[in-house]
């Protein structure tokens, strides 16, 4: 969907008093004529209807992007956010299921704020998964309902009382709690007032060098090139039985293979040694003949 009919959107610099008022009056839309714009827009990409319709539930997406200002992020850019799932609810949405556009919409609203705050709130990967997640936008409201508003760790009653209501375990009831709690500090700060070094010149960076990574690389060529060739020597039986007894991530069996090609259990297991001798062989010499060219 091309974005481009949406006309109102927040950026940093933009006086947010000004945009709500602005987004005030886009008129509220009717039931026949919501009806009737996704319609269009759902069987005829009218841009002009999808319009309509974004720009009449822009206080929507404003109202409930004002219930995450606890999070401290800029109101604005969760307003953004939140306009962007507006976006995704009109390219989704079916007028023919019954109900309201402001009601579907509201789900991926969330969700984009939601996504965004997960996202942007800590360099630091806190979890994604829904149980986190739930616990993540709870906390803070469920401490209030049980009067847990003081900073540091709770008592053991309220961590068995927040984990209970939420269904998750007590650790990460805890390790949530200490994380909010907690603030996140730049790398690029300086480690104290009288140093000159930042936190990040003391990262140890534990991933091999560029030289070793192509050393690995070639190495690793090298040895394929000498398997292939050597593959070469074996008769197709022989290639066969060895491909799928050593090669292959899931071996084939003796069984198998020994009603495959018609022959006995001990039979195949022959063929197998010797095929992988005749490989050993053929790699060791290819590796002395390399050396002496050297």
């Amino acid at each position: 969907m091309n974005t481009d009919y949406v006309t109102s959107s927040v950026t940093p610099e933009e006086n947010l008093s000004r945009y709500l008022r602005e987004i005030r009056s886009f008129p509220m839309l009717e039931v026949e004529d919501e009806f009737e714009y996704a319609r269009r827009w759902r069987d005829h990409k009218d841009h002009a209807a999808a319009h309509r319709i974004v720009n009449s539930h822009l206080r929507l997406a404003a109202k409930i992007a004002m219930g995450f200002k606890g999070y401290g992020l800029p109101i604005g850019e969760l307003i953004s956010e939140g306009n962007i799932g507006l976006m995704q609810a009109i390219n989704k949405f079916d007028p023919e299921r019954g109900f309201r556009f402001s009601t579907y919409a509201m789900w991926w609203i969330r969700a984009s704020i939601q996504e965004y705050i997960l996202h942007s709130w800590s360099l630091v990967k806190m979890g994604t998964t829904a149980a986190q997640k739930k616990l993540f936008f709870n906390l803070r409201k469920i401490k209030g309902q049980i009067k847990a508003i003081e900073d540091g760790d709770m008592t053991i009653e309220q961590v068995s009382q927040i984990a209970q209501h939420l269904n998750v375990p007590e650790t990460e009831v805890i390790n949530m709690n200490r994380r909010l709690a907690s603030h996140d500090h730049s790398l690029n700060a300086m480690i104290s007032e009288d140093s000159q070094g930042e936190w990040q010149d003391f990262l140890e960076d534990e991933k091999d060098t560029q030289e070793v990574v192509l050393a690995t690389n070639q190495e690793i060529g090298s040895k394929r090139h000498l398997l292939a060739r050597a593959l070469t020597s074996l008769s197709d039986r022989e290639r066969s039985i060895l491909v799928e007894r050593r090669l292959k991530e899931d071996p084939s069996t003796l069984e198998y293979l020994s009603h495959h090609f018609g022959i006995s259990r001990e039979r195949v297991r022959q063929i197998e040694v010797r095929a992988y001798e005749k490989i050993q062989k053929s790699v060791r010499n290819a590796v002395i003949d390399q050396r002496v060219a050297v």
